[in-house]
């Protein structure tokens, strides 16, 4: 049950947070480059490598220490989750001198199998990331549901990025990015609060 839980909770995670994020914005580009199958599976390349490594790492973390270490870990996960969840309702400022910005574009304009680059640009864009961080903070969680939270991970990923290659002017109509931004936020509060309150009592 445990394994269902985690991959539907790392599905949530990711699908919600990478709606109108950036990430999309680059599969957008790639649009009209390749097919929508190869987009998509450079996407779950660079999910597997990129949230992978977070989640493998932080399961890692996880089973190195003592019972007080591993607390104090579940508790950070939590609070980040809650910082996560505040800091998105802060209105983001507009930045002309984004560096990795700037190196995803020089990326994308590479000459090279688009799949690869598209994996490449996934797994760049992704570092330090919210959602990357969040699956640090679910390895660190759940140490021993690795597989799930990984495939949790990639289709999150791979739905979200569907939506905007196949319904991305229709559900730019329908849905407000600022409603799924809030619930995006929403939902890493829930996870934060929930499991403070587990942890603590």
């Amino acid at each position: 049950m445990e394994l269902v839980y985690t991959f539907f909770v790392s599905f949530f995670l990711v699908f919600l947070s990478e709606l109108g994020d950036k990430t999309q914005l680059l599969v957008l580009s790639f649009s009209t480059k390749d097919r929508a199958k190869n987009i998509l599976l450079g996407v779950a390349i660079g999910t597997l490598f990129s949230h992978g490594v977070a989640i493998l790492f932080g399961s890692k973390l996880s089973s190195l220490g003592d019972e007080n270490f591993r607390y104090y870990l579940e508790l950070f996960t939590y609070i980040s989750f809650l910082l996560f969840g505040l800091f998105g309702f802060i209105p983001e400022k507009e930045t002309t001198n984004n560096t990795k910005s700037s190196f995803l574009q020089k990326i994308t304009s590479i000459k090279l199998n688009y799949i690869f680059v598209i994996a490449i640009s996934i797994i760049i864009g992704e570092l330090g990331d919210k959602t990357f961080l969040a699956s640090l903070g679910l390895g660190v969680k759940y140490p021993s549901c690795k597989i799930s939270l990984i495939l949790g991970s990639i289709l999150g990923m791979v739905l979200s990025n569907s939506f905007a290659l196949f319904f991305g002017r229709f559900l730019g109509n329908k849905f407000n990015p600022t409603f799924v931004k809030i619930l995006s936020n929403i939902l890493f509060l829930l996870f934060g609060i929930i499991g403070l309150i587990n942890l603590i009592f």
